[in-house]
């Protein structure tokens, strides 16, 4: 009985284990896919040049109209297949979203499709400190 207690949480251990060693990969691997594709802004940064670039709200229409950083056009991720070539290749691109979830996704997509100059707001919109604008309903 004592045995097959200690087994099975020798068993729960080994699926611990295993999901967080796959959820490091992952992050590993998002990481690796970000660093080739683009190059992360802190915020003072992403404000400093974003004058120059296309900025790109990537989040859903809805948390759009809630708030986003003026001057951001909205392209969420979930269309970016379809409406990619509304960006320019040949401007700066700057992506951002809450965190950078999908902003790497995004990066990724545009890298391979041939765009060079991408950059993505370090903190997200969550931590944005700059000017925003509201959707007035």
């Amino acid at each position: 009985m004592v045995i097959g207690a200690i087994s099975g949480l020798v068993q729960l251990d080994i699926v611990i284990g295993v999901l967080i060693v796959a959820w490091v990969a992952y992050r590993l691997y998002q990481y690796s896919q970000r660093k080739r594709y683009a190059t992360v802004l802190t915020e003072d940064a992403f404000t400093e040049g974003m004058h120059r670039a296309q900025v790109i709200d990537l989040r859903e229409k809805n948390d759009f109209d809630r708030g986003h950083i003026l001057g951001a056009r909205n392209i969420p991720l979930s269309v970016m297949k379809q409406r990619y070539v509304e960006i320019r290749s040949d401007l700066p691109v700057y992506l951002y979203d809450q965190g950078m979830v999908l902003s790497t996704r995004a990066s990724v997509m545009l890298g391979k499709k041939g765009y060079t100059d991408i950059s993505i707001l370090k903190s997200g919109y969550a931590r944005w400190n700059g000017k925003t604008k509201t959707k007035k309903y």
